[in-house]
């Protein structure tokens, strides 16, 4: 069976890393399976939305296999000579550098451990809902190394500068709650509900409109680092620049009606 599932169903594409005998880590095959995986996802224009997922209890993903990676990193005879410097093009697995600029939803369900690459490729995508037995943590530290895959990156900007110092230099894991607590995760669910909490959020996004949502994504990735102003002005011309969008006037009609999916209030509807 494929080290990696890949599962269109409707408008959702679902990446389930599948070597559950070694916590799913990522070995070189697997590396390019989720590679192609990815961007199929991003070139076919019938998905909307993906969702990855470990197989098995025990682990989302135990990071890079480095008995296959650390001989292409290192420069061991017979290997790539700049191995380290030829990684930079495709980071690992590709979501998490290479093919990260993906502006479709990306859905992390997080089943058990995301450890080292795996709490990369957790942290590459664009919404993370974990199981109660999940856990994070960035042991590389202990091994003479730290992340080289966005790791550093995403942890300060998703969770902030003291929490990343805090987890990079223990080497010490999390669990889902403080994960929770720190905004790693948008939400802790029982284990046996994970995919079902996937799911209703994959519900959410597809009752939004396409363009909108690519658009919002690709400002959220242009704003990171930029001054105020740079800010406010990205922000500006992504938004107006969708008052084009095709869709926008029979969208509005069924809010005016009261007809939209997913409205609250006096007039809510269901998904």
């Amino acid at each position: 069976m494929s080290k990696v599932l890949y599962e269109k169903r409707g408008e959702v594409a679902y990446v389930t890393l599948n070597r559950p005998e070694a916590m799913n880590a990522i070995d070189l095959e697997t590396h390019q399976l989720l590679q192609r995986a990815w961007a199929d996802f991003r070139d076919d224009a019938d998905l909307r939305v993906a969702v990855i997922t470990g197989a098995g209890d025990e682990a989302f993903c135990a990071g890079a296999d480095l008995k296959s990676h650390v001989p292409q990193w290192l420069g061991v005879p017979g290997m790539h000579p700049m191995g380290a410097r030829h990684k930079v093009a495709d980071g690992l697995g590709g979501l998490t550098r290479g093919i990260h600029r993906i502006y479709k939803p990306v859905i992390a369900a997080v089943n058990g451990w995301a450890l080292a690459g795996g709490f990369e490729t957790a942290l590459a995508a664009d919404i993370r809902i974990a199981s109660d037995n999940a856990k994070f943590g960035s042991f590389e530290i202990r091994r003479g190394f730290h992340h080289a895959d966005g790791g550093i990156v995403r942890l300060v900007n998703i969770c902030g500068v003291g929490f990343a110092l805090e987890m990079l230099l223990t080497g010490e894991p999390i669990d889902a709650y403080r994960a929770l607590a720190t905004n790693l995760v948008s939400k802790v669910v029982p284990h046996d509900e994970l995919m079902d909490a996937a799911e209703a959020t994959v519900a959410t996004i597809l009752r939004n409109d396409q363009t909108a949502l690519e658009s919002a994504k690709q400002a959220i990735f242009d704003v990171i680092g930029r001054p105020l102003d740079d800010q406010l002005a990205v922000e500006a011309w992504y938004g107006y620049s969708l008052m084009g969008n095709p869709g926008i006037p029979g969208l509005l009609a069924s809010f005016y009606d009261k007809s939209d999916r997913g409205r609250a209030g006096r007039h809510a509807t269901a998904l």
